[in-house]
């Protein structure tokens, strides 16, 4: 990819949508990196209304839309998404788009992956299971998604401590945090990073 032409993303939510917002306006007036539009699954999900201030159109979608040649596949094909970055969506992305987009779909985890990952390891879930376990630790994990759920190439990660007084929502605020420090700018440390490295090929 060359990073002198725009790099178009699309963020799936499932939620409140504070990360999508967050996203949203990091990109907001840059130079190439647009946000096109939210992909939602939840017709209650609370992003719809979180992102309509900043003019992003928002497509929702149930099952049958995200299978192959499904209605998502062709708004990302339509639209000429480069980068597919999720952002509290709690559904697996199908291989057919792991394939289409491969290394070009980022996820962020609540947790210090390897650790507290995996199918149903979301939310609050992920921070009940490091108090615990006992956990010294926590923090965030940015990853490229591939087949297998919070498995996939981490390019960052991001520790703070687990507090002896805290509960899964004192730890929660504080790992939201971080998701708002760092994931919009890691995002773009990643596209410039993969642009430069295709120039070089």
């Amino acid at each position: 990819m060359n990073i002198e032409k725009n790099v178009n993303l699309a963020i799936f939510a499932s939620g409140s949508g504070t990360n999508a917002e967050n996203i949203i306006k990091y990109f907001k007036d840059h130079g190439y990196i647009r946000v096109i539009r939210v992909y939602c699954n939840n017709p209650q999900a609370y992003v719809i209304n979180r992102v309509k201030p900043y003019e992003i159109p928002v497509t929702l979608f149930g099952k049958e839309d995200f299978v192959e040649n499904g209605l998502v596949h062709q708004k990302l094909k339509e639209e000429l998404i480069d980068y597919i970055i999720l952002a509290g969506f709690l559904w697996k992305i199908p291989d057919f788009l792991i394939q289409q987009f491969s290394g070009r779909i980022l996820n962020i985890h609540p947790a210090l992956l390897p650790k507290y990952g995996g199918k149903g390891m979301y939310g609050e879930r992920v921070h009940q299971a490091v108090l615990a376990a006992g956990e010294m630790e926590s923090g965030i994990s940015i990853h490229r998604v591939d087949e297998a759920y919070d498995h996939g190439e981490i390019v960052f990660q991001f520790k703070c401590p687990v507090l002896l007084e805290d509960t899964p929502e004192t730890l929660a605020n504080r790992i939201h945090k971080l998701e708002y420090e760092y994931y919009p700018k890691i995002i773009e440390e990643v596209i410039v990073s993969d642009g430069k490295r295709q120039t070089t090929l």
